[in-house]
C-alpha cells in the first residue's frame, strides 16, 4: 500500500499496522477486563455479612459480624436472615472437651459465636419477628450472639438488642434507645378496619410478651410505659438498667 506525503511515495507493510492494532485492542480488551474485575470486587464489598475475607483473611482472622443498619424492611431482614444461617453452617467446629488437659484428645461440637450490630430507627414489625424467632431457635441450639447497640436502637430495634445471649448484650455509651406502642393504619370497610385492629393488637401483644421474656421489664411496667402514647427515650445505663442490654462500652 502507498501513501502520498510531498509527493514522495512511501511503502508501508500492511502487516505492521495489523500487529498494532491487534496489539491495542488487546491492551484495551486487557483494561476493560480489569475494570470490571475492579467493579465486581467493588459490588461483592457491599454485603451485610462477613463471614471471612479481605486483609483480615490474610491475617487468619475470622470476622464473623453482621449488621442491622438503617431502616428494617423485607429486603434487609432477608439479608440478616440468610447470613445468620450462612454464619451458623461456617461456625460449626470441633474443640477438646478439656483444653488444659494434654492427655485428654476427646472433643465434642460447638458453634463459633458472631456479632450483630444493630443501628437502626426501626421497621417492620413482621420481619422483626422473623429475625427474633431465628435469633431464638440458633440460641436453642447453642450459638452464642453478641449485639452491639451503636448510635439509635429503636422502636423494633429494642427487641433485637434484648435477644442476644444473656451477658453479651452491648450498648454504646451515646446510644439512644427508643420504645413506643405499635403504629399501624387501614382504611375501607368497617369491618376490615375492626379485622386490621385486632391485628394490631395481637402484634402489641406479641411485642410486649417478647420484651417481657428478654429484659428484667415486667409487662405492667411495659403496659404503663407504652401508654404514654408518646416515644419514650431511654439513655444507655437506662437501657442496662431495664435488661435492654448488659454492659456500656
Amino acid at each position: 500500500m502507498a501513501f502520498l506525503k510531498d509527493e514522495v511515495e512511501v511503502e508501508v507493510d500492511v502487516e505492521d499496522i495489523v500487529v498494532e492494532e491487534e496489539s491495542t485492542t488487546e491492551e484495551t480488551t486487557e483494561e476493560a477486563k480489569d475494570v470490571t474485575e475492579e467493579e465486581k470486587t467493588e459490588s461483592k464489598t457491599n454485603y451485610i455479612i462477613v463471614p471471612t475475607g479481605g486483609p483480615a483473611a490474610e491475617a487468619d482472622v475470622k470476622i464473623r459480624v453482621i449488621g442491622l443498619v438503617g431502616d428494617l424492611d423485607e429486603e434487609k431482614a432477608s439479608e440478616i436472615m440468610y447470613g445468620m444461617l450462612a454464619l451458623h453452617k461456617t461456625g460449626q467446629k470441633e474443640r477438646l472437651v478439656e483444653p488444659d488437659n494434654p492427655e485428654c484428645i476427646e472433643t465434642e461440637p460447638y458453634i463459633e459465636p458472631f456479632e450483630f450490630i444493630i443501628s437502626t430507627h426501626g421497621g417492620s414489625a413482621s420481619d422483626m419477628f422473623g429475625i427474633y424467632d431465628l435469633m431464638r431457635k440458633m440460641k436453642s441450639e447453642g450459638v452464642e450472639i453478641q449485639t452491639y447497640g451503636l448510635g439509635k436502637v429503636m422502636s423494633a430495634g429494642v427487641l433485637l438488642l434484648a435477644s442476644g445471649s444473656k451477658g453479651k448484650r452491648r450498648i454504646g455509651a451515646n446510644c439512644r434507645v427508643m420504645v413506643h406502642s405499635v403504629i399501624g393504619g387501614s382504611s375501607g370497610a368497617i369491618h376490615n378496619l375492626e379485622n386490621e385492629m385486632d391485628e394490631i393488637r395481637w402484634i402489641q401483644e406479641q411485642y410486649i410478651n417478647r420484651m417481657v421474656e428478654e429484659t428484667a421489664m415486667t409487662k405492667k411496667y411495659l403496659m404503663n410505659l407504652l401508654k404514654k402514647k408518646v416515644n419514650v427515650y431511654i439513655s444507655a445505663q437506662e437501657a442496662v438498667d431495664l435488661g435492654i442490654a448488659d454492659e456500656v462500652i
